[in-house]
């Protein structure tokens, strides 16, 4: 087996955050919570199925009231939106003030639905939602920790709905993913293949 080839790869400082020195594909969600009186809403990239089975989790920081709101309140949803609404998704970002709440001053101006089994947000009109009760905190990944759910409930609109009888090329092309590609940009996926998986492959 050859050794990786310096000449055609740059090694990079690790005292650096490496992540912002190439780009990344990730999934972009919003995380809804119970803050206080109002609500918190707040997108995350570093988020995952964790397994196959029906547990999620994403990366947070303690320094973010997103931590503080799972672990009083025990639970969070999770919205999937579509790419269009990237406007709103990147509204849910936006810093709080210290005079007045982050739901008063942002959630409150966005399209949102309460969740079915929980008091907590969701965006309205996104493709998919997930009620997650927390699982359990991972911390010590320097400033940022691991929160992870157990999903209790999942929505799905029809038209992203996997169903054998459609072909998922003609689906994801007329219905597309949003993709955040970090650092700090986005796509729309509609373009997508069939994966070349070897003969007899199993999970």
């Amino acid at each position: 087996m050859e050794t990786l080839s310096k000449d055609l790869f740059t090694s990079l400082d690790l005292n650096l955050p490496i992540w912002e020195r190439v780009f990344t594909i990730a999934p972009l969600v919003i995380i809804g919570t119970k803050e206080d009186k109002g609500y918190n809403l707040a997108p995350k990239h570093m988020a995952t199925p964790l397994g196959f089975g029906n547990y999620f989790g994403f990366v947070c920081t303690p320094r973010h009231g997103t931590y503080g709101n799972v672990k009083e309140n025990g639970e969070f949803t999770v919205s999937f939106p579509k790419p269009d609404q990237i406007i709103t998704t990147s509204l849910s970002a936006s810093p709080r003030e210290d005079n007045i709440s982050k739901s008063q001053g942002i959630v409150e101006a966005l399209s949102i639905v309460k969740a079915n089994g929980m008091d907590a947000p969701l965006i309205k009109d996104a493709y998919l939602y997930l009620e997650c009760e927390l699982y359990i905190i991972i911390d010590g990944f320097d400033y940022n920790s691991i929160i992870t759910g157990i999903v209790k409930a999942v929505y799905v609109d029809k038209d992203y709905l996997r169903v054998s009888e459609r072909d998922e090329q003609e689906q994801l092309y007329k219905h597309p993913l949003l993709a955040y590609i970090a650092p700090g940009r986005f796509a729309k996926v509609s373009d997508t293949f069939n994966f070349p998986f070897p003969k007899d492959f199993k999970k």
